[in-house]
C-alpha cells in the first residue's frame, strides 16, 4: 500500500503554528513510508476564504520546506461530484429527504433544551413517505446514521475511541440549495483523492465518527485516523497570540529559519529519546506516529529562539548572506553597494555566533553596511570621554602609517603599541575604538573589526569620534 496524507486548511486566515505542526506531521509520515504527502484547500465557505489566504498557506508551506505532492486540490470545485454522491446514497437508502422547516428544526431544540435533552435531530422525516412533503420546499438529505451499537475507531494516537451511536444525529449532507456541507466533501475528497492516513489535530476527534459513518454507508475503505494533540502556551493555556501564536510569516519576518521551526515543531509532541536538535533527513528517517504523544504540547517562544541561534551557527555563511542582505536593504532603505555587501560578508562569520535570529544578525551587521559613521548607542556615548576622543585622535594618526599593511596581526600589534606608548591600558583604548567603529560597546574582535572595515572607514570613523 501506498501512504498518501493530506493537509487540509481553510483559507480564512493565515498559516498557524498549529496548522503548520499537523502539515509538518503529515509530511514527514509520507516522506518516511516513501507515499504522497496532497494538499486540499477546504474553500467551501466563500463568505470567509480569500485569496490572499490561500497565497499566504502556500507560502507558508512553501517557505518551511513542506512540498506537497501534485496539484493542490480546491474542495469547492468539487461541489458536483460531493452532491453525486449524497444522492448516490439517497438512492441506496443510506440517506433521506427531509422536509423539516427552520421554524420546525428551532422548535424541536427549544423543547429538547426545556426537557433537559441534547440537542439532536430527531429523525422526524427519517421514515415519513415522501407523500406527506409540503408543496414548495426544496429538503435537505439526510444520512441515515445507525441508531444501534457504536461507532469505533481504532486512532494511531488516542488509541481505540468510540461513541454510542444513539449520541450521533442524521447529519445534513446537502443543503437545501443544493451544497454540500463540510462533513461530506471532507470524506469523498479524501476517498477520492486515496488517502490512507487522516493525521490531524484531535479537535476533529469527534467529526471522525460522524465521517466514518459516511465512510462505511459508502462501503468505501476506512483510512487509518492519527488524532494529535493541540498545541498549548507556556502556562498550559489554549495558545492564543500572546503565547506566540503568530502566523507561520510573522515567524519568517522575526528571522527564524525554516529548518529551527521545523526542529522545533517536530519536537512539540512528538520524541525520539533525548533527541533534541534532529535534522530534517533524521527527521524522515525517525519519524512515526508511535513516537506521536497524548498530551497537549507548550509552546515556548524563548526556546524556539535558542533552537533557532543554534541553526544559525551552524548554516554556512554562504547560505545566510542572501538571506540576511534584504534584511539589510530594508533597514537602510538602499541597495548596499559592492564594497558594502563585501564587508558584510566578511564580517558575518564573525557576528553570527552571537546572534539569535537573522533580525539580530542584520542589525549587528549594520556597521559593515554602509560607508557612513556608525550610529552610537546610549551606552556607548558614554565611554566616549574626553580622555577618550584625545587616545581615538592619537590613534586614528598611528594607524594612518599602516595602510600597507592593514592585517588583523599589524593592527593589533600597532594597537597595543600606541597603548603602552600612552602610557595607558588596552582595554582604556580598545573600547572607545569599538565604539568609533561600530556604534556599540559589543562586536566581533575589534581588529577583526578593523581588518574588514579597512583603512579609509576606519580612520574616518575614528576621527569623526574623536573631533
Amino acid at each position: 500500500m501506498t501512504v498518501v496524507t493530506r493537509f487540509a486548511p481553510s483559507p480564512t486566515g493565515f498559516l498557524h503554528i498549529g496548522g503548520a505542526r499537523t502539515a509538518l506531521f503529515n509530511w514527514l509520515f509520507t516522506r518516511h513510508h516513501g507515499g504522497k504527502f496532497l494538499l486540499r484547500i477546504e474553500d467551501t465557505d466563500r463568505a470567509r476564504s480569500t485569496d490572499e489566504a490561500i497565497a499566504a498557506i502556500l507560502d507558508g508551506l512553501s517557505w518551511l520546506g513542506l512540498q506537497w505532492d501534485g496539484d493542490v486540490v480546491y474542495q469547492f470545485s468539487r461541489a458536483a461530484r460531493h452532491a453525486e454522491v449524497a444522492h448516490e446514497m439517497l438512492r441506496q437508502g443510506q440517506a433521506y429527504r427531509c422536509y423539516a422547516s427552520p421554524a420546525e428544526l428551532d422548535a424541536m431544540r427549544e423543547a429538547q433544551r426545556a426537557a433537559h435533552q441534547p440537542i439532536r435531530y430527531d429523525g422526524r422525516w427519517r421514515d415519513r413517505d415522501p407523500s406527506e412533503a409540503p408543496a414548495g420546499v426544496a429538503p435537505v438529505i439526510r444520512l441515515r446514521a445507525p441508531r444501534e451499537g457504536r461507532t469505533e475507531i481504532v486512532d494511531r494516537v488516542q488509541g481505540a475511541v468510540g461513541v454510542d451511536n444513539a449520541q450521533l444525529d442524521d447529519m445534513v449532507l446537502l443543503r437545501a440549495d443544493g451544497t454540500p456541507t463540510y462533513m461530506l466533501a471532507v470524506v469523498v475528497d479524501d476517498h477520492d483523492m486515496g488517502v490512507t492516513h487522516v493525521i490531524r489535530g484531535d479537535d476533529h476527534l469527534n467529526n471522525a465518527f460522524r465521517q466514518l459513518q459516511i465512510v462505511r454507508a459508502m462501503g468505501w475503505a476506512e483510512p487509518v485516523y492519527a488524532h494529535i494533540p493541540l498545541i498549548h502556551g507556556a502556562d498550559g493555556a489554549k495558545l492564543s497570540k500572546r503565547h506566540g501564536a503568530l502566523g507561520v510569516d510573522a515567524y519568517r519576518d522575526m528571522g527564524l529559519l525554516p529548518e529551527a521551526l521545523r526542529n522545533y515543531l517536530l519536537r512539540l509532541g512528538w520524541g525520539h529519546g533525548d533527541d533534541e536538535i534532529i535534522p530534517t533527513a533524521k527527521a524522515i528517517e525517525w519519524f512515526d506516529l508511535d513516537g506521536v504523544g497524548r498530551s497537549a504540547a507548550r509552546f515556548d517562544i524563548a526556546k524556539l529562539t535558542n533552537l533557532n541561534a543554534h541553526y544559525l551557527r551552524e548554516t554556512q555563511d554562504a547560505e545566510l548572506l542572501p538571506q540576511v542582505l534584504p534584511m539589510l536593504e530594508k533597514n537602510l532603505g538602499a541597495p548596499l553597494a559592492d564594497d558594502a555587501r563585501a564587508r558584510v560578508a566578511a564580517g558575518l562569520a564573525g557576528v553570527k555566533a552571537r546572534s539569535r535570529t537573522l533580525v539580530e544578525l542584520a542589525s549587528s551587521l549594520a556597521f559593515y553596511a554602509t560607508a557612513a559613521v556608525a550610529p552610537v548607542d546610549d551606552k556607548a556615548r558614554a565611554l566616549l570621554t574626553p580622555e577618550a576622543r584625545t587616545l581615538l585622535g592619537g590613534l586614528a594618526t598611528a594607524l594612518d602609517g599602516k595602510r600597507t599593511d592593514w592585517t588583523e596581526a599589524s593592527l593589533d600589534a600597532a594597537v597595543r603599541a600606541f597603548a603602552e606608548a600612552a602610557g595607558t591600558k588596552l582595554g582604556q583604548v580598545a573600547q572607545p575604538l569599538r565604539v568609533a567603529l561600530t556604534g556599540s560597546t559589543v562586536s566581533p574582535g575589534i581588529f577583526e573589526v578593523l581588518a574588514i572595515l579597512g583603512p579609509d572607514l576606519s580612520l574616518a570613523r575614528l576621527r569623526a569620534a574623536s573631533g
